[in-house]
């Protein structure tokens, strides 16, 4: 794999990294702000959501700036959301400015699960796309952990620790916002929104300096051909997205259905349920952190050689097994197995939906389709995170936990049916092929 491809992708994938450090930083906040804010479960479900409803604005309105403005300026543009986000939040006087703040970072998530694994999947080579993607799930488990992480460590700064938690952000955010500067701007952007046919042919000819100009001439041709067809006046449009569009729908549905947001979100008030005191609760989150990065790597390991649906496949039953089980101890009070339970849930979401998730979308649109279909599979994503999140406070209050967790069990059947039933395998296929393969089964 050459190594600026690599590099490239890595830091496009840096936005994952904000994007999962700013969502569960939270988790270490929740009851602080609770307290302090004198907060009802509605209204703090609300303060801890607010980031996700920040997420759906962003991934339904990020297909525009990545279209209009280039994948490059976009990913510049997130890591100054990123920024702004993190200060706001460590210097935050009252609820307003920090829900505000942290609506602001949600935009930014939202944009960045639009342009970042699609700028990706448009320079990476077909038989290494889903390793490369896979790495913005990656960063998005590496800074999942690193927040646990932070947040175990910070814990003991006093009334202000919550400050820390969210405010450290603003570190890695500059570090980022730095190194798109760097990048090359997407040669699939060039050819088939700018029109600008001779940059487009200098970014491939980085991405395949192996290859002649005539083989760069080709595939410039192959790639402008796609885009030509996509938009002709005879093409079956609507026809020929349908397909894409319900399984970007569906696997984001699903995606949120299993309750990872609930889990990730409310990790330290889960375990506390169990009996764990508080700072136990907190070194137990960084464990999830963990199984999930592990597991990450097994699954950015076997992505482009089992293939997406296969992974799929041992994700659901994953979920089935794990999310009985923990509906099975709560409802029999056998809370020592929750633990083993939530780590069992994160091992088969990393492997599965987690590492599969971003990569699927964003090769299943065409090239003038893909970052509109890439905001749709988003903004699915994100306007059923942000409800689970919202209500999940209300949901345990409500009904026991054993129910919650057997619901989202049941979902998990249905998932393993769909992708029985209509998950196709993309795995070593050029974004081209793709399409023209979508293009004749439906």
């Amino acid at each position: 794999m050459k190594a600026k491809i690599f590099f490239w992708s890595l830091t496009s994938a840096l936005a994952g990294f904000l994007f999962g450090f700013d969502t569960v930083v939270i988790s270490g906040a929740d009851q602080k702000l609770q307290a302090l804010w004198h907060l009802s479960a509605g209204t703090h479900g609300i303060v801890m959501a607010v980031a996700l409803y920040g997420t759906v604005i962003g991934s339904i309105l990020g297909g525009w700036p990545t279209d209009k403005f280039g994948r490059k300026n976009t990913l510049v543009f997130i890591g100054i959301l990123y920024l702004i986000s993190a200060l706001g939040c460590g210097f935050a006087d009252s609820v307003t400015t920090f829900i505000i703040a942290r609506f602001i970072g949600g935009i930014g998530i939202g944009i960045s699960t639009v342009v970042a694994p699609l700028y990706i999947s448009e320079i990476a080579p077909p038989e290494r796309r889903g390793q490369l993607a896979g790495m913005f799930q990656f960063n998005i488990v590496f800074g999942i952990v690193i927040a646990f992480l932070s947040n175990w460590i910070l814990s003991g700064f006093g009334d202000n620790a919550w400050r820390w938690m969210l405010g450290i952000a603003a570190i890695p955010s500059a570090i980022y916002t730095v190194m798109c500067l760097s990048i090359p701007e997407s040669p699939r952007w060039l050819l088939t929104r700018k029109g600008d046919r001779a940059e487009g042919l200098k970014v491939l000819s980085l991405i395949n300096p192996e290859k002649s100009t005539a083989d760069h001439e080709a595939m410039a041709n192959e790639i402008t051909a796609a885009a030509q067809q996509t938009n002709s006046a005879d093409a079956p449009k609507v026809g020929s997205l349908r397909f894409p569009i319900i399984l970007a729908f569906l696997i984001a549905f699903f995606n949120q259905l299993s309750g990872i947001n609930a889990i990730l979100y409310f990790a330290p008030r889960i375990f506390e349920m169990t009996g764990l005191q508080e700072k136990a609760a907190l070194l137990q989150s960084v464990g999830i952190g963990i199984t999930n990065l592990v597991f990450t790597f097994v699954g950015l390991g076997l992505i482009d050689r089992l293939g997406r649906r296969t992974l799929l496949y041992i994700g659901s039953f994953g979920y089935i097994a794990s999310l009985g089980l923990c509906s099975w101890a709560f409802y029999t009070h056998h809370f020592s197995i929750v633990p083993i339970c939530i780590f069992a849930f994160i091992a088969a979401h990393a492997v599965g939906q987690g590492t599969v998730i971003w990569v699927f979308i964003s090769e299943i649109f065409p090239n003038r389709a893909r970052a509109e279909g890439q905001a749709l599979g988003s903004a699915t994503h994100w306007v059923f995170a942000a409800l689970l999140t919202t209500f999940f406070p209300m949901m345990v209050e409500a009904f026991p936990a054993y129910l919650v967790f057997l619901f989202f069990c049941a979902m998990m059947v249905l998932q393993l049916i769909w992708v029985k039933l209509m998950v196709p395998e993309t795995k070593g296929s050029s974004l081209e092929e793709i399409q023209r393969q979508f293009s004749l089964l439906h």
